[in-house]
């Protein structure tokens, strides 16, 4: 349910300043009266409707939303964008309010589940299937100006995590670069994913309402960013592993053509998801195993809507688990079977996987794409026996990495991510479409979403000289794709496309640097097969 806090109506009358922390502290108190219905009132309410509207409040299609200001950034939190009355179906539009919106804390974010190989019971709290809404921060709200838009997609495969997580504030991001950036809380799990089609119309998209509330989120987002002081027409979207993977299936579907225009995926590939998505035929297996476990046949399938939380998480983990060794199906991390949460190719939300045979997504072919992974990944949480040195390996790794001192075969990322993603910019280069652009991510102990502070320059009071600077770096690059489409910052090489020629890449470090097939010989040594 939608929290709507209202102030009295009369706040907005003869209103010349206006203080954020007395508007915050007198939230919850309310009032019959719409300050945009003028035809009942008159005199007083009349002469407020003619106002400007106070500082940090501003109008959006389903009424006005009040912000909060911290050190020169307009904040919004737990603005909604869609509502979801239902489970495994599409949200609706937001049902409009009276008075304003107080978006001065988090939302809900989605019920919680499970990737294959980490475990961990989730924590379900503050969670719920009407969970889309979005947190803002913005250097001007209602200013007239037109600012470049970074949507933020939230990793945690298709499985888990949320947009509220104190790592995606957005401050820093939108003072460095003078941008509105947006977090998009959405679907996830079975929330999300569940493959209900074969049960009737009402669920023909239920295999991928969870990529359909981000589409409503940037619709959302065309329609009243500018309010915000940002730009519907520059609008780059950018994720983190699954949040990459997200921005990959964006850009497969023609459902999300025109509401962005760049896309940047930071390690947001393994073999199984991102270059591909679950088939229909895995993802009906998957639903066939969950309804058995649950005792649910298609004549009382509506007893799902009501199934508790608890209930229907831990059969969908089972019901994974389950189908991954039915169809020796390979987890994501590890070396069992497994299936995971992601989105299905059904034809028509997604016409095709983002990787085709010989090319990449038609959707995606005037999208320019920054991608790359880090170094190490996950080879520090999941360690491998060490690879035996030869000469030959040496030499690779040698070559490949020469300012990286001690750094072993088993370290690399090799396999993982690496190759994956590199498959992607292959096909992408392929299509002869907007360029793609490459990188590694190489600094220090360079593990999976090791990079995240660095994108948003979140590294804190503590951070070394050399990290700042990296950090002023890296945002700056991420900045100036989202503002022309092209990667770049002060001290770092001219940032070339990836192409199967001449295959681009840019390590990002203390010391930047454009190299060229840098890794390939040690990857045909770490992996002599895989044909990307």
């Amino acid at each position: 349910m939608i929290i709507v806090k209202r102030i009295l109506a009369m706040l907005l009358a003869g209103v010349t300043a206006f203080s954020l922390a007395a508007c915050s502290q007198s939230g919850a108190a309310s009032s019959n009266a719409n300050p945009q219905a003028s035809s009942q009132q008159e005199g007083s309410q009349a002469e407020a409707q003619e106002d400007p509207l106070p500082d940090g409040v501003v109008e959006t299609t389903a009424g006005l939303v009040q912000g909060t200001l911290e050190d020169g950034i307009y904040r919004y939190l737990g603005v909604p964008y869609a509502q979801a009355t239902e489970r495994f179906v599409p949200a609706g539009e937001v049902e409009p309010w009276e008075g304003i919106f107080v978006a001065d804390s988090y939302g809900s974010m989605s019920p919680q589940g499970a990737i294959s190989g980490v475990g961990g019971a989730a924590d379900q709290s503050g969670t719920d299937n009407n969970c889309q809404n979005l947190n803002i921060w913005t250097p001007g709200a209602g200013d007239g100006q037109a600012r470049p838009v970074m949507v933020w997609l939230h990793g945690g495969g298709f499985s888990t995590g949320s947009a509220n997580e104190a790592g995606y504030d957005g401050a820093n991001l939108s003072r460095d670069g003078d941008v509105v950036v947006v977090g998009v809380n959405h679907r996830l799990n079975v929330f999300g994913h569940l493959d209900l089609s074969a049960y009737g119309e009402k669920y023909q998209y239920s295999a991928n309402v969870g990529i359909a509330d981000i589409v409503d989120a940037l619709e959302w987002i065309q329609k009243n960013i500018a309010a915000f002081g940002g730009d519907p027409e520059n609008v780059t979207i950018f994720g983190q592993s699954g949040g990459g993977a997200k921005v990959l299936a964006l850009m497969t579907s023609p459902y999300a053509q025109g509401l962005f225009d760049k896309g940047i995926v930071q390690s947001g590939a393994t073999e199984t998801m991102g270059p591909s998505f679950n088939t229909q035929e895995s993802s009906t297996a998957l639903t066939e195993n969950i309804l058995g476990i649950l005792g649910i046949t298609a004549e009382n399938i509506e007893d799902l809507q009501t199934v508790p939380v608890d209930q229907l998480e831990e059969a969908a983990t089972q019901a994974l688990a389950q189908t991954g060794e039915q169809l020796q199906i390979p987890a994501a991390l590890g070396d069992a079977y497994s299936m995971d949460w992601e989105p299905v190719v059904d034809g028509d939300f997604l016409p095709t996987n983002p990787v085709t045979e010989d090319s990449f997504a038609d959707a995606g072919r005037d999208i320019p794409l920054l991608i790359g992974s880090n170094l190490n990944e996950w080879t520090g949480f999941f360690p491998s026996d060490p690879i035996p040195a030869t000469p030959e390996l040496t030499a690779a790794l040698q070559a490949a990495y020469p300012n990286k001192e001690g750094l072993t075969a088993e370290q690399v990322d090799s396999t993982l991510i690496r190759l994956p993603i590199l498959r992607i910019m292959s096909h992408k280069a392929d299509q002869g479409g907007a360029p793609v652009y490459g990188y590694v991510f190489t600094y220090g102990d360079s593990y999976h979403g090791a990079e995240i502070p660095y994108v948003f320059d979140n590294l804190g009071e503590d951070a070394a000289e050399e990290q700042q600077a990296l950090a002023d770096q890296i945002s700056q690059a991420w900045l100036n794709f989202a503002k022309t489409g092209t990667p770049s910052a002060e001290g770092m090489p001219e940032w070339e496309p990836y192409t199967r020629a001449g295959g681009a890449t840019m390590l990002l470090d203390v010391q930047p640097e454009l190299v060229h097939h840098h890794d390939q010989a040690l990857l045909a040594i770490l992996a002599p097969d895989y044909i990307y």
